[in-house]
């Protein structure tokens, strides 16, 4: 009965493993999307600060 117990309770820690590599998959998946949208604003940024100079909108 406990060799049972120890043989189910081992599988669902394999099913939980299981699915929280799936979860660090997505996060780590979502933290290099943030870091790629983070350089394109960051780019997207100093485009608008020269477009701002050109056009004398502020000073430089």
């Amino acid at each position: 009965m406990i060799r049972g117990d120890l043989g189910e309770i081992k599988a669902n820690v394999r099913e939980l493993q299981t699915s929280m590599g799936g979860v660090e998959t997505g996060l780590a998946d979502l933290h290099r999307l943030i870091a790629e949208q983070s350089v394109r604003i960051d780019h997207l940024a100093g485009r608008v600060e020269r477009i701002e100079t050109r056009l004398e909108l502020v000073s430089p």
